[in-house]
């Protein structure tokens, strides 16, 4: 009898993540596509791999919108995260400033956080810029699978977020896709659980 109820009890906390995975799936394709670009205090370019100090293309992708954005006028500040992955000489907010400096966006333009890790970090550690930079709203740049679990990154920091997604960023088959859909839903699930990963 108990061992039934054990189960029991498993089956239901599966399909109740089942059920989450899905809501938080079909929110993640839904603000894939959405573009919310206003005047703000900062443009946030979250990172992504860099080679011996050059952008990857996912990363120099990011940074070419993010360019774009500033040319528009939409902030006067961009903010380039992510630190140190196998090579320490290098970081990929440093690699995504300096690459924005030699495109013409003059260095008082630009702050660069090199100390995180993840998504998360990156997160914390550009609320802890912005607040000592008088800075409340930003314009979240990255790829659109990545902008719903962002956004809300940065929003449990007390910050005011608009997302500005990667446009042309979705893996091209329908199986890619839905793995970096369940990928980034798992991780979005796992942090509102506050699961470390």
């Amino acid at each position: 009898m108990r061992r039934h109820w054990i189960l029991w009890s498993v089956a239901a906390l599966l399909a109740v993540a089942a059920v989450c995975l899905i809501l938080i799936s079909a929110k993640i394709v839904r603000e894939a596509s959405r573009e919310e670009v206003r005047p703000v205090d900062a443009i946030v370019v979250f990172g992504a791999a860099e080679y011996a100090g050059r952008p990857s293309p996912v990363l120099r992708a990011r940074l070419d919108h993010a360019f774009d954005l500033f040319q528009q006028g939409v902030a006067p500040v961009v903010i380039t995260t992510g630190g140190s992955g196998e090579d320490p000489n290098y970081s990929e907010g440093g690699v995504g400033r300096d690459y924005l400096m030699r495109r013409g966006i003059p260095e008082r333009n630009l702050i660069a956080e090199t100390q995180s890790s993840d998504s998360a970090q990156s997160a914390q550690r550009v609320a802890v810029i912005m607040r000592a930079n008088g800075m409340h709203t930003c314009l979240a740049v990255s790829d659109e699978y990545h902008v719903f679990r962002i956004k809300r990154l940065l929003e449990d920091q007390g910050l005011h977020v608009y997302v500005a997604p990667r446009l042309g960023s979705r893996p091209h088959t329908r199986w890619q896709r839905a793995m970096a859909v369940l990928r980034e839903s798992v991780s979005y699930l796992l942090w509102r659980l506050h699961v470390p990963v």
